[in-house]
């Protein structure tokens, strides 16, 4: 066997097929899975409690020798364990980042995994050698409680992929519905190294419970219903393409003698808190703090025990439609030529050839409108050439890159301006407050005049993030 790898770990849950895929891969002499090394009621498998020379205790003060003593007795096979999402954490953080231990993702429908689990649980058969001796139950399906184990796999699995990706990694990637398939298998010895091939997979384990969901499942339109209102499987969700963003520190705002912080979101009413809050004492636009390093932000952040950090939000058709307004239909915009040039040759979005005068008539202005909406949606998917600017990339993700440096105290819609701010003002010590004006959308057309549901419906599958993470309502319910 070419050693490639010193070890692998093949990442997987309960009831994905764990099991099966263990023994098809011990049926190559080269490959040796040792079970669940690290699950914490046992050591490999079931009813034992050592392996070379640790018992439980042991691998509790010293989880990374074990795994060394693992690599060392391996021989002329390639040692290797199962690993879940609650097993040690210390194993995953060491196994992870390491491209000498080979990783193996295998994946199954949590729906699928769930039921599974609880019929299991119900019958006592978590193995199956037999069908004579296969035993079935139905059971209830329990929204809150297949809530919360998503809750515990998403974040581990985006922690596998994550880390993946920071080291330059490639797993090999296995669906439940592949575990039966003796080319898979073959595909994936060879990828751990093995010159080995085999004609079939495990013979010894056989499924359990192969009927539909519908027959195992009681209260099966309940589920259904409860699903559909979830959408925790992301059925209607594209993936998440964007691109992480960095925290912005020189765009905050400090006040220069009251304890506010303001993280601004390009796109949101931006000068009208900036208006404000240089009236707070009357002291100006340009007594007001910016352009600090992360040093200088800690150091103020030190100096005014008691502050007050926030954000603006502005809805997302109300802040597409600025943006557009703003940086994309006038011609003088330098940051923004190439984008705009790209956007009228490539994308094909109606845009004049400079910035639009009294000419320029309403159709126009909606039918360009509709066109930036369509590059959108294409855009924070990472399907165009252009980047992800920080005046239309979504409001989730630059609070994300700002909670990488602090998180806001007060997250504030911009409806709520009007009472939030002057509350905060007063939480600091302000005396005189000043009315906040609200800011008003530019362009030579209101944005009711070209405004539609199909503009929103395009709007709310680019930014669904927001919609749902902000609790938007549709613009024509407002």
């Amino acid at each position: 066997m070419t050693r490639r790898f010193d070890a692998f770990v093949l990442f997987a849950e309960m009831r994905t097929g764990s099991n099966y895929l263990e023994d098809s891969l011990n049926n190559f002499p080269d490959i040796n899975c040792l079970g669940e090394v690290y699950n914490p009621t046992f050591l490999g498998h079931h009813n034992t409690f050592e392996m070379y020379g640790y018992d439980m205790d042991r691998r509790e003060q010293d989880p990374l020798g074990l795994l060394e003593s693992i690599i060392e007795n391996g021989g002329d096979g390639l040692p290797g364990f199962r690993l879940f999402h609650d097993h040690d954490d210390r194993v995953v953080d060491r196994v992870l980042p390491d491209p000498r231990i080979a990783k193996v993702i295998l994946t199954r429908n949590p729906l699928d995994s769930y039921v599974s689990r609880k019929i299991a649980s119900a019958t006592g058969q978590w193995r199956l050698t037999d069908m004579k001796h296969a035993k079935t139950a139905k059971i209830r399906f329990d929204t809150a409680e297949f809530g919360e184990l998503l809750d515990k796999l998403l974040p581990f699995q985006e922690h596998l992929r994550q880390g993946l990706q920071k080291t330059g990694q490639v797993a090999f990637q296995v669906r439940y519905e592949d575990i039966n398939d003796p080319e898979m298998l073959n595909g994936l010895a060879a990828f751990l190294g093995s010159d080995e091939r085999v004609e079939a997979t495990s013979k010894k384990l056989k499924k359990q419970n192969p009927a539909p969901l519908r027959d195992k499942v009681e209260n099966y339109d309940e589920m259904v219903a409860a699903l559909s209102d979830l959408d925790r499987f992301g059925l209607e969700k594209s993936p998440e393409l964007e691109p992480e963003r960095a925290a912005q520190v020189p765009n905050f705002v400090a006040h220069p003698t009251l304890g506010l912080l303001f993280c601004p979101i390009k796109g949101a009413p931006e000068n009208s808190v900036l208006t404000w809050m240089a009236a707070l004492g009357d002291v100006g636009k340009d007594a007001l703090i910016r352009k600090m390093s992360q040093k200088q932000l800690r150091q103020w952040m030190k100096d005014n025990p008691g502050f007050r950090s926030f954000t603006v939000l502005r809805h997302p058709v109300a802040r597409a439609y600025t943006v557009f307004n703003r940086f994309i239909l006038p011609d003088d915009r330098p940051a923004y030529e190439t984008a705009r040039k790209t956007l009228r040759q490539r994308y094909k979005v109606p845009l004049p050839g400079k910035t639009p005068g009294d000419g320029w008539t309403e159709e126009e202005q909606k039918a360009a409108f509709q066109g930036f909406i369509g590059f959108l949606k294409g855009n924070l998917a990472g399907q165009t050439s252009v980047r992800v600017d920080q005046a239309w990339a979504t409001q989730t993700a630059i609070l994300q890159g700002i909670s990488t440096v602090m998180v806001p105290q007060a997250v504030i819609h911009e409806e709520q301006m009007k009472e939030a701010l002057p509350a905060l003002a007063q939480a600091v010590g302000a005396e005189d407050i000043p009315e906040v004006v609200g800011e008003a959308m530019p362009g030579l057309y209101p944005l009711k005049s070209v405004y539609d549901g199909k503009i929103e419906q395009a709007l709310i599958d680019t930014y669904r993030r927001d919609y749902i993470g902000f609790g938007f309502p549709r613009w024509n319910k407002r």
